[in-house]
């Protein structure tokens, strides 16, 4: 296959995809929503654009979410791009500072909140800007900095968005579209007849566990009592008819009170309704943890909440579940027991096997929680050959970001072998080609579902595994996930012939872009 050709692309260095070219091309006559999996090359098709932008004489505006992305976008293109003058911009630096960078380069690579602040505060305008790239543009909803971006562009700046997935909810697609300025979605996938040709196989396979005694039991006390405070909910009237007592039933419970409570509202209904809305809340959380994750991450949650309850200023709904004599045999039995989440062991053989099968294998583990990202990497350290990094966000004593690149690189090189990562490693980041990935628990939403399969598959043939317990919210996350997967591109496609019904009769249906 040839190489990518253009003056402003270092020869010899991008192989050309057909689908990549027509895409950049279609990108450059109108604003669009690029949507494309993981591991087909948004970037590439971002660095065309780019390359034909500045050919012109027009600079270049690129953000991504987060200083990681931000670093593996400046370092991509800086090794792909000639006689390009680049700037690397982020909150950290002073205004004056990024004004300055803006004045000297021909491409800035930015986290957006900067750019929104600076614009707000008329460092420069985005007249200076021909293209602008918004990177995981699915974020681009509410009052997110992309926004406020998009809110200072006008005709004269071509817009471009970058996704693998911007989900199935066809209403938050309108949104970004609406508020980024997109008025046609090019979507890509596997299966097009352009795309085929580059795709290594990835090979899905489910494995199904049976949950131990301990663990059925005390789901079984759990739910007994989530059927206590759920009647009670629904004797003061406030719960929807046929509705299971479901997380998603809690919250618009949840949301209905606090709206109340603003008009001022101050009746007993309300306060008790309130407690008991909490306190459903706790126990499916625990459920969720004793069926999903295991004993270790239960543990852990029961801790903090019998820790909460005992503060001062603990909250009320708290304090009244953990003095439930259910709740306190729960916690018991938490404390005793020693079984695991069979997934664990699941897992341990499985890593074990890819490892011994090649021994320059690299596997990446997902996991929704901290807790149990700690516990699976104490456990699959003591596998032989087993080389475990930690791959989590910055919050509440996380991974600096500085520190997230350093294990992406030693994963990279192969001083890690296996990764254990929460939702951090999902999104966006050029995480080296493993040989399998494997989904400690599936999850309900098609756009994470998507990035985490992405992380294989991309040079080689990958294996996706995704570990599951029978009869359990684990079986209800992965339908959900396969049926919002199933809907997304259908909606799309509709989505994108009503954006162009729209332009040809002169009516713009989403707002005037």
């Amino acid at each position: 296959m040839g190489c990518l050709s253009h003056p402003k692309i270092i020869p010899d260095t991008v192989e050309e995809r057909k689908y990549q070219i027509s895409m950049a091309k279609d990108c450059l006559k109108v604003n669009t929503l690029l949507v494309l999996p993981t591991g087909l090359g948004k970037t590439i098709v971002a660095l065309y654009v780019t390359a034909v932008m500045l050919q012109e004489g027009r600079k270049v505006l690129l953000m991504a979410p987060t200083k990681p992305l931000v670093e593996q976008h400046s370092s991509v293109f800086s090794e792909l791009l000639v006689d390009t003058k680049m700037g690397v911009m982020n909150g950290l630096m002073s205004p004056q500072t990024r004004k300055r960078i803006v004045e000297e380069n021909d491409l800035i690579v930015s986290t957006p909140q900067c750019i929104a602040n600076d614009l707000e505060n008329g460092m420069y305008a985005m007249k200076d800007f021909g293209l602008v790239i918004y990177d995981e543009a699915h974020r681009g909803t509410g009052n997110y900095a992309y926004v406020t971006v998009a809110g200072h562009c006008d005709r004269n700046n071509r817009a471009m968005g970058l996704t693998a997935s911007p989900g199935s909810d066809i209403k938050k697609v309108e949104e970004v579209c609406r508020n980024l300025g997109f008025v046609r979605i090019d979507v890509r996938t596997e299966n097009d007849p352009d795309v085929a040709p580059y795709i290594h196989d990835t090979y899905v396979q489910k494995i199904e566990v049976n949950m131990p005694k301990d663990l059925l039991d005390i789901v079984d006390i759990l739910k007994k009592l989530l059927d206590h405070y759920f009647i009670e909910l629904s004797n003061l009237r406030l719960t929807k008819e046929n509705w299971p007592p479901s997380t998603t039933h809690m919250l618009m419970i949840g949301d209905s009170l606090q709206k109340r409570m603003r008009r001022g509202e101050k009746s007993a209904t309300l306060y008790r309704g309130l407690t008991v809305q909490s306190i459903c809340i706790k126990i499916l959380h625990a459920i969720n943890l004793a069926e999903t994750q295991g004993m270790s991450s239960l543990r852990s949650y029961l801790k903090k909440l019998n820790e909460d309850a005992l503060a001062q200023k603990g909250n009320k709904g708290g304090k009244e579940l953990v003095a439930r004599s259910e709740y306190l045999d729960v916690w018991k039995m938490v404390s005793e027991s020693k079984i695991e989440h069979p997934k664990v062991s699941k897992l341990m053989s499985l890593v074990s096997q890819i490892l011994n099968s090649d021994g320059s294998a690299k596997v990446m583990v997902f996991t929704q929680y901290r807790d149990t990202c700690d516990m699976l990497v104490e456990k699959l350290s003591s596998i032989d050959g087993a080389r475990v990094g930690k791959l989590i966000g910055q919050s509440n004593g996380g991974l600096r970001q500085k520190e997230q690149i350093g294990i992406l690189d030693e994963f990279r090189s192969g001083k890690r072998n296996v990764i254990v990562a929460t939702s951090v490693g999902e999104e966006g980041l050029d995480i080296a080609s493993t040989n399998a990935v494997i989904f400690y628990e599936p999850v309900p939403s098609e756009i994470r579902t998507i990035q985490r399969r992405g992380r294989t598959g991309r040079k080689n043939d990958g294996e996706v595994y995704v570990l599951m317990a029978k009869g359990t919210m684990d079986e209800v996350f992965e339908n959900s996930s396969k049926k919002k997967e199933d809907q997304m591109r259908s909606r799309l496609e509709k989505l994108n012939r009503e954006l162009s019904l729209s332009i040809e009769e002169g009516q713009m249906k989403l707002g005037d872009f």
